[in-house]
């Protein structure tokens, strides 16, 4: 299932390959921080599916309101990927998590479940590296957000903590 949402996801971003290859690094990212942690079956799928998916209101964002904000990715991006999702047979209830997920990404103060934690620190370490942040700021946003072992081991090793 998670391979057939790859697939669309790269289809629908079509040839921006920066938007794929953003995606492709969060989906690496959230499963090598998943595979420490102790997931149910269905949970990972969530999170794997939300981070393939994450980002996939960027394009009706730009197109909308000229702008990537986060706040328009999380607006946008909820029904599209339930479409997705949905042609793909994915259950209702993953489904609307993995909605959830999308569609509040960006907002740091509704973190609540594992699946949310993991996607946000992948997404995290992802735009640390893409953005050139300092070690500084990456040390920052490790203490103030990342809580599972895992994630904070992974910007300690890449960002030189």
């Amino acid at each position: 299932m998670v391979s057939t949402i790859l697939e669309k996801m790269i289809l629908y971003f079509n040839d921006d390959i920066r938007r794929i290859s953003h995606a492709l690094k969060v989906y690496g990212f959230s499963k090598a921080i998943a595979g420490s942690e102790a997931l149910s079956e269905d949970l990972n799928v969530i999170v794997e599916l939300a981070a393939v998916l994450h980002d996939i209101g960027i394009k009706e964002a730009e197109r909308k309101y000229h702008s990537s904000a986060g706040k328009y990715q999380e607006l946008e991006g909820p029904p599209i990927a339930a479409e997705i999702l949905s042609t793909a047979g994915v259950e209702p209830a993953i489904r609307e998590r993995v909605c959830y997920l999308i569609g509040n990404h960006h907002s740091y103060d509704k973190i609540e479940g594992l699946d949310f934690q993991i996607l946000v620190e992948a997404d995290f370490i992802v735009n640390i590296a893409e953005e050139g942040l300092s070690s500084q700021v990456a040390e920052n946003i490790r203490e103030k957000y990342f809580k599972t072992a895992a994630g904070s081991r992974i910007v300690e090793n890449l960002f030189g903590l």
